[in-house]
C-alpha cells in the first residue's frame, strides 16, 4: 500500500526486479481455475513464493481480460477491524460518505468484473473470510485471489497448493547433465551470480549445487538466503555446512510440516551466522511493520552496546545475507524485510523480553516524526512530510496498536493520532481516524486518567465526524471538548471548536451563524500566533462569503489567505482558497477565469491525493468548459468527475451550494451534442487512469483527448522490461549497473531509458525517478 487512494484504474502490482523462476506452468493453471471459480487461494508454507506468484497470475488477469485488478497488501495489518479500509484504500476509494466503508466498497465495485488479490491473509484468516464471503455474495462480478498459509475455508473456495521450485533427482550422471532446466538451480544460479558475479554452474560445481537445492526442498526463500553465501564460500562449502546444520536440527521437533522444518532450518542458519550486532539489529528492526531508513532504524537500534556505526555495519552484514533488502527512494536507502524473516526476529526479541521495550522505541520515534510534520506542515516541506506519513502509514498505525493495548500509554497514542493536523483527511481515512482517536480516549478512560489532550482530541474526533457526514453526531463531541478545554485553559481547542461549529452551521445552511463561529475562531488563532490554523479559517470565511453575496469581502479574505501561504510555500491550504476564489469568478460570470483558478488549485491540490476538493476544483472546469461552447471537453471532465466523486462515496453530498451549476451544465452540453455522444464524452473521462484524467483537467486545450495509454496498471505503455527499467532507475542504478542487473548489453539498457522517458514525455532520469516513487515502489517478497 501505499499509500495515497487513486481513482481510475491503477492496480497496484507491483513490477517484476527479478525474474520469476519456474512457474509459467502454475500461472496458467491458476488461472484457468479463476475461469470458473471465484475464489482461489494459494497455499503453501512461508518463503514458497505465494506472493511472488500471486503478483504474476494477477498482472497476466490485468494483460489479458478487462477486469479491474487490485492488490490488497496485508502483511503489515495487525488489526482485522481495518480490513474493509485497506480494500477501499487499494480501491483508491476516499472515505467521505459517512456509510460504512464495507458498504462504499460493495457500491463500487457493483456491476463490474473485477479481481482482488488479498495478499497475506494467513494472520487475518478468520476476518479475511467474512470479509471474502460478504464481498462474494453481494458481487457477482468479482473474483478473489488469496495467498495465505491456510485456506479462508468458504464454500466454493478453490485451493491451490503452490509447490516448491522443482529440484533435480538424486545426483547422479542423467542429473549432473542438464542441471539448468530444473528451476531450483536456475534460482540458486541467479541469486549467486547477483553476489558473485560470473557465477555459472558448471561440470565441476553441478553435482553440490544438485545437492545443496535438494536439501533445501526447492523452497525460494530457502535458496535465496544460501545463495547469498555464495559471497565467500563455494557450493561444496555451502552444502557441507548446511547439511551439518541440518543433520543437527533432526534432532528438534518433528511436527512441523518438512519444507517448513527446512525454512526455519535455514533462518536458523543464517541467525548462527550473523554478528552478535547482526543479530541485534534484525530483532529489533523486526518491529517496524513496512519499510525503514537508516535514521528510523538508529533511532530504535541505537543502545549504549549498540552505537550508531555498529546499526550501519550491522545493516551492511544484514543486506548481504539477503535478511534486509535495500532499495534506493528519492537518493534514500529504505530497507525491508519479508514476513518470515521478521517474524523470526520479533521471536528473538520476545524470548529476550525485550519485545516490548523495542516496541516502545518504535512508538517514540513515530511519535517524533509527527510532530516534526506537524511543525512542517504549514511550509514548502508540507507535501513532503504527508506523503512519508502516508507511505509509512502500517508503521503509524503499529505504533498506535501499541498505544491502544497498553496500559498508560493512551495519551501518547492520542498526541500521534492527532499530528500532523488534518492527517486524516489527506489521507482519506476519516473512519479509520475516528476509530483510532475514539479507541484511545475509552483506553484513557480505562486507565482513570484524563491528559490534557483529551480536550483536542474529542475536538479532532468532531472534526472528522463532520467531514464523515455526520454533523449531528459531532454536536455532543464538540460541547465536550469546549467544557474540558475550559477547564483546562487550552484556548487553541476553543479556537477550534468554534470553527467546527462554523462547519456545521455551513453545511445546514445557516451561513450568518457560520460566519460567525469562522470569525470568532480566526481572531482565537491569531491571538495564539497560529497561521497555519488562521488560514484556513480566511479561506472558509471567504467560501461563506461567496454564498452570502459579499463578493469584495471574499476577495479580500482570498487575496489574505494566499499572501500568507505564498509566502511560507505552503500548498493545501493556498489550492482551497484558490479554488473559492475560482467559484468567485464564476459567480461574477468570468468563466475564463474560475476556470484557470481552479486548474491552479488542482495543481496544487494533487500531490495530496485530496480528491473531494480536486472533485469540486474539477467541477468548476467543466461548468467553465461548457459556458465557453468546449462541448466536448465539457463532458468528458463529467466524466473524469464521475470517477471523482465515485472515490469519494458521493456525489456533491456535502457540497450542496454546487448542485444546482452541475445540472445546468449537464442539461447544456446533453442539448448541445446529443445523447449519445455526451454519453461517449463522459465515459472516456471516466476511463481514465487518475494521472491522465488530471493531466487532461491541467491542459489547456478542448482538442486533445489522451488515449489510455497507461493500460490498466497506469503505466504509459512502459513494457514490463521498461518497468523493471525504470524501477532500477529510481534504486540509483546507473545505466551499466542496469545492465549487469538484468544481464543485457549496456546500449541496451540505455536504450530501455531512452524510450521509457519518451513513452512518458520525460527529460531526465531524476523525472524519472520521481515517476515510480509517486506510483509506489515495492520489494517483491515472497509468501
Amino acid at each position: 500500500m501505499g499509500a495515497v487512494g487513486r481513482p481510475g484504474r491503477d492496480d497496484g502490482i507491483p513490477a517484476d526486479l527479478t525474474a520469476l523462476v519456474g512457474r509459467r506452468g502454475e500461472v496458467t493453471r491458476i488461472r484457468r481455475m479463476l475461469a470458473t471459480a471465484r475464489l482461489v487461494t494459494l497455499t503453501g508454507v512461508g518463503g514458497v513464493g505465494k506472493t511472488r506468484l500471486g503478483f504474476q497470475v494477477a498482472a497476466a488477469v490485468t494483460r489479458g481480460s478487462s477486469d479491474d485488478v487490485h492488490l490488497v497488501e496485508l502483511a503489515a495489518l495487525r488489526d482485522e477491524e481495518f480490513l474493509a479500509q485497506e480494500v477501499a484504500t487499494a480501491l483508491g476509494l476516499v472515505d467521505r460518505s459517512g456509510r460504512p466503508t464495507l458498504q462504499v466498497v460493495v457500491d463500487h465495485l457493483q456491476g463490474r468484473r473485477s479481481l482482488l488479490l488479498l495478499d497475506n491473509c494467513e494472520h487475518l484468516v478468520g476476518g479475511c473470510a467474512r470479509l471474502v464471503d460478504t464481498l462474494l455474495r453481494a458481487l457477482p462480478g468479482l473474483r478473489v485471489l488469496a495467498t495465505s498459509r491456510q485456506a479462508l475455508r468458504l464454500t466454493g473456495e478453490q485451493i491451490f497448493q503452490v509447490p516448491p521450485l522443482c529440484v533435480p533427482p538424486s545426483p547422479g550422471p542423467a542429473a549432473g547433465k542438464a542441471p539448468g532446466r530444473y528451476p531450483a538451480v536456475t534460482l540458486f544460479e541467479q541469486r549467486a551470480a547477483a553476489v558473485r558475479p560470473g557465477f555459472r554452474v558448471t561440470a565441476e560445481n553441478a553435482d553440490a549445487v544438485v545437492r545443496l537445492v535438494g536439501r533445501l526442498d526447492g523452497v525460494p526463500l530457502a535458496i535465496e538466503l544460501a545463495a547469498a553465501r555464495m559471497r565467500t564460500l563455494s557450493p561444496q562449502e555451502l552444502l557441507d555446512r548446511l547439511a551439518g546444520r541440518f543433520d543437527l536440527l533432526t534432532l528438534g521437533s518433528r511436527a512441523a510440516p518438512p519444507r517448513q522444518r527446512t525454512l526455519r532450518g535455514v533462518i536458523d542458519w543464517s541467525h548462527a551466522l550473523c554478528t552478535e550486532q547482526e543479530r541485534a539489529v534484525w530483532a529489533r528492526s523486526s518491529v517496524f511493520a513496512g519499510g525503514f531508513d537508516l535514521a528510523g532504524l538508529e533511532a530504535v537500534c541505537v543502545t549504549p552496546d549498540l552505537p550508531a556505526q555498529a546499526v550501519t555495519e550491522a545493516v551492511d552484514g544484514l543486506v548481504d545475507k539477503s535478511l534486509l533488502l535495500r532499495q534506493e527512494v528519492e537518493g534514500r536507502s529504505r530497507f525491508a524485510m519479508l514476513g518470515t524473516v521478521r517474524e523470526y526476529g520479533q521471536e528473538q526479541l520476545a524470548a529476550s523480553g525485550e519485545l516490548a521495550v523495542y516496541r516502545a522505541r518504535h512508538r517514540d520515534h513515530w511519535l517524533a516524526m509527527s510532530a516534526r510534520a506537524q511543525a512542517a506542515s504549514f511550509g514548502p516541506a508540507q507535501v513532503g512530510w504527508f506523503a512519508r506519513l502516508r507511505a509509512d502509514h502500517a508503521d503509524v498505525r503499529t505504533a498506535l496498536g501499541f498505544c491502544r493495548e497498553t496500559p498508560g500509554e493512551a495519551a501518547a497514542g492520542l498526541a500521534l493520532a492527532m499530528a500532523p493536523r488534518h492527517y486524516w483527511i489527506t489521507r482519506g481515512s476519516l473512519s479509520e481516524g475516528r476509530q483510532w482517536l475514539s479507541r484511545l480516549l475509552d483506553a484513557e478512560a480505562r486507565d482513570g486518567t484524563a491528559s490534557p489532550l483529551r480536550a483536542r482530541a474529542l475536538s479532532a474526533l468532531a472534526y472528522l465526524t463532520i467531514l464523515h457526514g455526520a454533523p449531528e453526531e459531532a454536536l455532543p463531541l464538540i460541547a465536550e471538548a469546549r467544557a474540558a478545554a475550559e477547564r483546562l485553559g487550552d484556548a487553541a481547542t476553543l479556537a477550534w471548536t468554534e470553527h467546527h461549529l462554523g462547519v456545521v452551521a455551513s453545511f445546514a445552511g445557516d451561513l450568518d451563524r457560520s460566519s460567525v463561529h469562522f470569525e470568532t475562531a480566526l481572531e482565537g488563532h491569531r491571538a495564539l500566533d497560529d497561521l497555519g490554523a488562521a488560514c484556513e479559517c480566511l479561506f472558509k470565511l471567504a467560501l461563506v462569503a461567496v454564498l452570502s453575496g459579499d463578493h469584495p469581502r471574499a476577495e479580500a479574505l482570498c487575496r489574505e489567505c494566499e499572501t500568507a501561504t505564498t509566502e511560507h510555500g505552503e500548498s493545501w491550504v493556498r489550492g482551497l482558497s484558490l479554488f473559492t476564489r475560482g467559484l468567485l469568478r464564476w459567480k461574477q460570470g468570468d468563466g475564463k477565469a474560475a476556470d484557470a483558478l481552479a486548474r491552479e488549485a488542482v495543481r496544487l491540490l494533487r500531490p495530496f491525493g485530496d480528491w473531494w476538493d480536486i472533485a469540486m476544483c474539477v467541477e468548476i472546469s467543466a461548468w467553465s468548459a461548457a459556458a465557453g461552447g468546449a462541448h466536448d471537453r465539457a463532458a468528458r471532465l463529467l466524466g473524469v468527475l464521475d470517477a471523482l466523486w465515485t472515490t469519494v462515496g458521493g456525489r456533491l453530498s456535502t457540497a450542496p451550494f454546487m448542485a444546482g451549476d452541475r445540472r445546468v451544465c449537464e442539461t447544456a452540453v446533453r442539448d448541445a451534442i446529443g445523447d449519445a455522444a455526451f454519453e461517449h464524452a463522459v465515459r472516456q473521462g471516466a476511463d481514465l487512469p487518475v494521472s491522465q484524467a488530471l493531466d487532461y483537467v491541467l491542459r489547456d486545450t478542448a482538442d486533445h483527448v489522451p488515449r489510455d495509454t497507461a493500460g490498466r496498471s497506469g503505466t504509459a505503455g512502459l513494457t514490463r522490461r521498461e518497468r523493471q527499467v525504470a524501477d532500477l532507475v529510481a534504486r540509483g542504478m546507473t545505466n551499466k549497473e542496469i545492465a549487469d542487473h538484468l544481464v543485457l548489453a549496456r546500449r541496451t539498457a540505455e536504450n530501455h531509458v531512452e524510450r521509457a522517458l519518451a513513452k512518458l514525455g520525460l527529460t531526465s532520469r531524476t523525472q524519472l525517478a520521481v515517476w515510480v516513487h509517486e506510483r509506489g515502489v515495492s520489494v517483491p517478497g515472497h509468501g
